[in-house]
């Protein structure tokens, strides 16, 4: 791939990156609303109030982690060229901060997670 091509797919995966973060920050935002009035409801609709916080958060987390290799993979053959443009050494640059991606936010859903399982059940 060129680097013009190896560009683009790097900003593909940040853009995928973004668009993963919409749905389970909305829903998260919600569920820190609604965790109080759904508490107070039978176990049912608790347990599946859970389960569906769960289910997305698993599907944004893998989401946002497979962006994120990929977005490191076109990096990495980034790398392998030759050449040394500006946007390209920026682009390199970004790298590292692709960690957070994968396992810094994950770990902040799953904190927020147990936050809300103990609204509704404790």
């Amino acid at each position: 791939m060129t680097e013009q091509e190896l560009i683009q797919e790097f900003q593909k995966n940040r853009l995928h990156i973004i668009l993963a973060q919409l749905a389970p920050t909305a829903l998260l935002a919600f569920a820190s609303v609604a965790t109080p009035g759904i508490a107070a409801g039978d176990e049912y609709v608790k347990h599946a109030f859970a389960l569906i916080l769960l289910a997305s958060g698993i599907l944004g987390a893998l989401a946002e982690y497979s962006a994120a290799a990929q977005a490191q993979a076109a990096i990495d053959d980034l790398k392998a060229l030759p050449g040394a443009s500006k946007l390209r050494s920026r682009v390199i640059a970004f790298r590292p901060w692709l960690e957070v991606v994968k396992f810094v936010t994950p770990a902040i859903f799953i904190a927020i997670f147990g936050f809300i399982l103990a609204g509704l059940y404790l």
